[in-house]
Formats: C-alpha cells, sequence, structure tokens
C-alpha cells in the first residue's frame, strides 16, 4: 500500500516540477518566469520530499523531510518576492501585455517627489522607472 502513496507522491510531485520546468521556458518576462519557479516547483518538491518521508517511514527522516519542507515553504516565496521587487526597481522591462502595473503609481509619485527635490538642490534628477531608457541608479 505505501508503495502506491510514494509512487502518487512522487508522480504528483515529478509533474509539478515538470509544469514549472515548461514555465520557464514558456513565460514571456522575468516577473512571470518568477510565478512559474515559484509554485510549481514547491508543491512538486513538498509531495517528492513526503514520498520519501512515506517511504522511508522513520520518524528521523520524516522529521528533516517535514523541517525541509517548511523550510522550503517559507523561503521560496519570499525569495522569489525579493529578486521580483529588485528586479522592477531597477527597470527590468514587463512584458507588453502585462495589463496592471500596481506599483507604477506609488513609483512614479516617489520619483516625482524625488526630481522636485533634485531640482531644489540644482542637481541632475535620477532615472524615474521601468520606462525610461537612462541607466537605473543603485
Amino acid at each position: 500500500m505505501t508503495d502506491y502513496v510514494v509512487s502518487a507522491l512522487l508522480l504528483f510531485g515529478s509533474t509539478f516540477m515538470f509544469v514549472g520546468s515548461v514555465g520557464i521556458v514558456r513565460m514571456p518576462d522575468l516577473f512571470s518566469r518568477m510565478q512559474a519557479t515559484t509554485k510549481s516547483p514547491t508543491l512538486g518538491i513538498g509531495c517528492v520530499l513526503a514520498a520519501v518521508a512515506v517511504y522511508y517511514g522513520q520518524t528521523g527522516v520524516s522529521v528533516r523531510a517535514g523541517l525541509i519542507i517548511a523550510f522550503y515553504f517559507l523561503t521560496a516565496p519570499v525569495a522569489a518576492h525579493m529578486i521580483g521587487r529588485a528586479a522592477y526597481r531597477i527597470g527590468v522591462p514587463m512584458w507588453e501585455g502585462t495589463i496592471i502595473d500596481e506599483l507604477r503609481p506609488a513609483r512614479m509619485k516617489d520619483a516625482d517627489a524625488s526630481k522636485r527635490q533634485h531640482r531644489a538642490a540644482g542637481e541632475p534628477a535620477p532615472s524615474a522607472g521601468p520606462d525610461d531608457t537612462a541607466a537605473p541608479s543603485f
């Protein structure tokens, strides 16, 4: 019976990881690829590690697999969010078909305030955001 459970978990896990790898190739921009590399493989790795825990059936292995699953489920979305945010801030272009950019109004407001501050000080203004062709300022 456990062989069927292990086989099903491995099949589901490898399928989710395969779907994530196809998403990396097929998605048009970095932000879409970030979603493909975070959601599907996270569930896939969880299923594979659950299969390992069921297969070995030892408490030590099960606890380690559970801790690895918890660690991965907590860190993968945070890492993807940070990478996506950094990419947005340095001006990585979005796909042309992107309909909603919820960060743009706040980014433009901050850029306008920064330009006013630099103008008052007599300095050149930094780039405003992802649509500018100027090199990003760090």
